[in-house]
């Protein structure tokens, strides 16, 4: 072949591919009016009786819908939802929700009170072991039969008709509202789940595409594992007309920079996250948001290890952390440091500030406790699910206390669902965690704290701080609420099961085309209210 015919032909290919295989991913997407998300890692569940992870709650809010809706703004209001209309006593402790007629599932069948009360008997049923069944003891009668003291008839949910659910509270809740935005409280469709394994049964069979029958604005179609979960528009739906989006992919990519690289080549519009060292490159790219989140990332330790069960040991680990130095060299995000659980997202409340560094103090204590200059300290290994961020973070933190103290830590990693049954097997010495309020209120930022509760992985125990929640659960009052929650959130600080790291930020990459991700404290934004500009 001639040199001048092989030109010719490689030139014709260039300009091929050019015309016909060069359009982005992200731009036919556009036209089919699909969204394309990574979503940071593999969920676990999509069952919202079940769920407990960011991962899951992405899912979970495009396929079912509560009572009412978080505002697309970002504000502490809501929006309704399955219910039309609602009105409480003056107490706030007794709420009549009226349910809208075109309410349906997926499979057309009509959305009753009875499928709300069904899926809360659900939550509540102890053999279902739902991790943060604490959230619905908020109902009167709720944490009776969730330990089996008494039977549902005792539980303060009634379905006088179809289209009425009564809820009388333990307390009068004035944020009963916001806290009917945590997906423990959407309904399910029973006889789904009556067919595939009962009210108790964990195996998800019911979450499969093409079994699953949902409320919410879109519908599960695919879920390859490890790949790609898609959902298309409900046509069911009772808002369908609003919806503007055909379609939502979520891509489970755990590697920031891979994610990174996706976005930057036109295969998602959204990014989970940003890796840490390219954020300063990012400060002025207009793609780039790290908009606050109500979360906090901290340590939590296993108290019934030694020697991390003595207070002192713990105190020189927190002591030893420069926090500032991980925020601002580190995770680079825009981050506060933290020094107690709740974050910076609730208005009037009094959080506890990021310590400062206190090397001299934290080695005092290590020596007290017998462990001079980490002589004799055995070794152990902070666990963390995998992503470069947790490690980046685990090796900052790895050094500053083999160049304080003298210790010596490793770090192993875990893929998400492996990393969450062992955290709740409690199979581990430290642990890294974050904890993001399912509802805007301090309340569940500490709840999980208390004796006893589910993802209280350091197995602390204090009835001091106990008492408190118990008495901000029953105050009605905000100010009296937010001044017990604070007296609980120092208890922590003093005692320190945890060790708080920083406030979380959301940093991502988002293509400037989609319409309607505005900030939102608890990052749950609406995904019937997105959609691309014209």
């Amino acid at each position: 072949m001639g040199l001048h015919r092989r030109i010719w032909i490689v030139a014709c290919s260039i300009l091929l591919a050019a015309c016909s295989g060069g359009e982005r991913e992200t731009d036919r997407a556009i036209e089919e009016g699909v969204l394309l998300i990574g979503n940071g890692t593999e969920p676990k569940t999509i069952d919202p009786q079940i769920a407990s992870g960011v991962p899951e709650r992405n899912i979970i809010s495009a396929l079912f819908e509560g009572l009412v809706i978080t505002d697309p703004k970002g504000s502490e209001a809501v929006l309704p939802g399955v219910a039309q209309s609602w009105e409480h006593d003056d107490e706030a402790r007794v709420w009549t929700f009226h349910l809208r007629p075109g309410a349906r599932w997926s499979n057309g069948d009509r959305v009753t009170a009875q499928d709300f009360a069904y899926g809360w008997r659900r939550a509540l049923t102890p053999a279902l072991g739902f991790e943060l069944v604490e959230t619905l003891y908020v109902i009167k009668g709720a944490e009776a039969f969730n330990l089996g003291k008494s039977g549902w008839d005792g539980v303060g949910v009634a379905t006088p008709d179809s289209r009425t659910l009564v809820v009388t509270l333990a307390n009068p809740t004035p944020q009963f509202l916001q806290m009917l935005t945590f997906y423990a409280f959407n309904p399910v469709h029973r006889a789904t789940i009556e067919a595939n394994g009962g009210i108790a049964d964990r195996s998800g069979r019911w979450l499969a595409p093409g079994t699953l029958v949902g409320n919410g604005p879109f519908v599960l179609t695919k879920w390859q594992t490890n790949q790609l979960i898609e959902v298309r528009k409900n046509a069911q739906y009772w808002d369908a007309e609003s919806v503007a989006l055909n379609a939502i992919r979520f891509f489970p990519i755990e590697n920031e920079t891979t994610e990174e690289k996706s976005f930057l080549s036109g295969r998602l519009h959204l990014t989970s996250t940003v890796p840490a060292n390219k954020l300063p490159g990012y400060a002025d790219d207009p793609r780039f948001r790290a908009d606050p989140l109500a979360g906090t990332y901290f340590y939590s330790i296993n108290l019934s290890r030694k020697p991390l069960n003595d207070r002192r040991v713990r105190e020189a680990l927190s002591l030893a952390i420069d926090r500032r130095a991980i925020v601002e060299r580190v995770t680079q995000g825009g981050q506060t440091p933290a020094g107690g659980l709740v974050p910076l997202a609730f208005k009037d409340y009094r959080q506890v500030p990021g310590p400062a560094p206190d090397p001299e103090r934290a080695r005092a204590l290590l020596a007290e406790a017998g462990f001079p200059g980490g002589k004799g300290f055995p070794r152990f290994e902070i666990l963390i699910n995998t992503s470069e961020g947790h490690r980046k973070i685990a090796e900052a933190i790895q050094a500053m206390w083999r160049r304080e103290l003298g210790i010596d830590v490793g770090i192993y990693n875990q893929e998400w669902k492996v990393y969450l049954d062992t955290r709740q097997n409690r199979d581990f010495t430290i642990a890294r965690m974050g904890w993001v309020a399912p509802y805007l209120d301090p309340l569940p930022m500490l709840e999980v704290m208390t004796t006893g509760n589910p993802n209280n992985d350091s197995g602390y125990s204090s009835p001091q701080f106990d008492a408190l929640i118990d008495r901000s659960r029953s105050a009605g009052d905000k100010t009296a609420r937010y001044r017990l929650m604070e007296q609980a959130d120092r208890i922590l600080a003093r005692d320190l099961p945890i060790i708080p790291i920083y406030w979380y930020t959301e940093p991502r990459l988002i293509d400037p085309r989609l319409k309607g991700w505005d900030p939102q404290p608890r990052g749950v934004h609406p995904y019937k209210f997105l959609s691309f500009e014209d």
